[in-house]
């Protein structure tokens, strides 16, 4: 399986770095708020009994009428829904938020090993169930790689699959099972833009109309955020991460990683270092020289690390402690699994999440920086 750009690494290494549940926060009146938006007069699919769920039966979806079948064109092929899907399978992350956003509650989705809660989920995800009224989905383990029967378990009528990493060999083993929607030719894996797979998800689902008022509900929260945020507009930064304890020390994400595109929508700008410096086309992290360290210049640099400790030994570190962001004490240090997870496989119910819950942080780092940059 191709690597992730959750975690430079491999993505079965990512799926148990730090895997231990971590402490689940309760979701603010905010994002609950939104979740009821995103929810409201939508359908819900199917429950995990395999039998229609109350409001599933009384669907009073915009497109719910939809025309089938249909063909959705992705990076393998092209793949025909004979008919409006109400039994719906994910896999990789973000699939399994979309589906709810636009009212249809998955009957199966992969665990959350890395950034989830005590339910090997996510606070979002929860918040938005219970606003549905639905079953929770069955869970199933992507450590190993993707368990085909396990899915097939679930009886989907269609698995969607448009942010995730899935091969060739996945997709005919998938396929086997049910239609599959993969992510868009042309699109590196994990590379899929939240907005590009809400969209894609909505027509394979029958609702598209419903896709386009997430995509602009959420879209109106972040220009809200950074209207608020007016520290962020212009600052420079670098996203990361930064060990002096790893093998490789330093790995800075670029303009095609989630992480940088949630800070660039905020106003801010990656700093030039990182696409001056870029060894392939749609790659999502470069490595850095310690050596090197005083040269990566910005305004803040975002980082994720197992504990408050690693902050300490960065300051301490000859070299790292020389990169512009720690001297000038603008570094964000996230230790928080679920908000790196957040920001790293954005959604339309992860992102007002973030801005409540992880964007703080940033804004203040952001505000200490002072001043515009040029």
């Amino acid at each position: 399986m191709p690597s992730s750009p959750f975690h430079p690494v491999s993505a079965a290494r990512s799926a148990v770095l730090r895997s231990g549940p971590s402490r689940r926060r309760v979701l603010g009146a905010g994002s609950l708020a939104l979740g009821a938006a995103l929810l409201a007069g939508c359908s819900t699919g199917p429950t995990g009994s395999g039998e229609e769920s109350a409001t599933g039966s009384s669907s009073a979806s915009a497109s719910a009428d939809a025309a089938f079948p249909r063909t959705i064109e992705h990076a393998f092929g092209t793949t025909e829904i004979p008919e409006q899907p109400e039994r719906v399978a994910t896999v990789s992350w973000v699939n399994q938020d979309i589906a709810l956003a636009l009212g249809v509650v998955p009957v199966g989705v992969a665990a959350t090993e890395y950034g989830g809660n005590e339910n090997q989920s996510t606070d979002w995800f929860d918040a938005a169930l219970e606003e549905a009224g639905g079953e929770e989905p069955v869970q199933y383990s992507e450590a190993d790689g993707i368990d085909f029967e396990a899915i097939a378990a679930t009886e989907p009528d269609v698995i969607l699959a448009t942010y995730s990493g899935i091969t060739q060999e996945d997709y005919d083993k998938l396929s086997q099972i049910a239609p599959v929607v993969a992510y868009p030719e042309g699109t590196a894996p994990f590379g899929t833009p939240w907005q590009d797979s809400t969209r894609i998800i909505g027509e394979a689902l029958g609702k598209e109309q419903e896709a386009e008022q997430v995509v602009s509900d959420v879209e109106a929260q972040v220009a809200e955020a950074a209207e608020a945020h007016p520290e962020l507009d212009g600052k420079t930064f670098l996203y990361g991460t930064v060990d002096p304890a790893a093998a490789d020390q330093v790995y800075l994400f670029t303009a095609t990683d989630n992480r940088p595109k949630f800070l660039s929508a905020l106003g801010m700008e990656l700093a030039p270092v990182v696409a001056e410096n870029e060894d392939a086309k749609d790659a999502f992290y470069i490595t850095w020289s310690p050596e090197r360290a005083d040269e990566l210049e910005s305004d803040i640099l975002v980082s994720s690390a197992a504990d408050a400790s690693v902050g300490e030994a960065i300051k301490k570190d000859p070299l790292l402690g020389s990169i512009p962001a720690v001297q000038d004490d603008t570094l964000v240090l996230q230790t928080d699994e679920q908000e790196v997870l957040s920001i790293s496989a954005t959604s339309p119910l992860s992102i007002p999440w973030a801005l409540e819950n992880a964007l703080p942080k940033i804004s203040e780092a952001a505000e200490k920086a002072g001043g515009s940059a040029e």
